[in-house]
């Protein structure tokens, strides 16, 4: 399964099973293919290589909020993402990579668990 329909999954998944957090658990669009004036544009206005996919922005085990990136089973960081994953960890955010629907569900559930 491709990184949208895993990340497609979860998002139904976790708004049905924690319809009380729904808002706070949302997408980052750092990503896709986009033309140039477009990526300078985003660019300029805040959006960084690297960033995760998503944020649950719930406290949790001393942590400020979960960061997920989604990768297909396959699927590898990028150095820009391992950096974004230490600078974010470094400011108390729990950051996980979740290769499928399978992973990511898993690290939210043990997140706040």
């Amino acid at each position: 399964m491709d990184e949208y329909n895993s990340q497609r999954l979860l998002i139904a998944w976790f708004r049905a099973n924690f319809p009380n957090l729904a808002g706070v658990f949302f997408a980052i669009p750092n990503g896709g293919v986009r033309d140039a004036v477009t990526a300078k544009r985003l660019k300029d206005s805040g959006v960084l290589a690297g960033v995760p996919d998503l944020l649950l922005a719930v406290p949790s085990q001393n942590k400020h909020g979960l960061f997920l990136e989604m990768k297909t089973l396959t699927g590898r960081t990028t150095a820009a993402q391992r950096e974004a994953h230490k600078a974010l960890e470094a400011q108390g955010y729990a950051v996980r990579v979740a290769q499928g629907y399978e992973a990511a569900k898993a690290a939210i559930q043990g997140y706040l668990a």
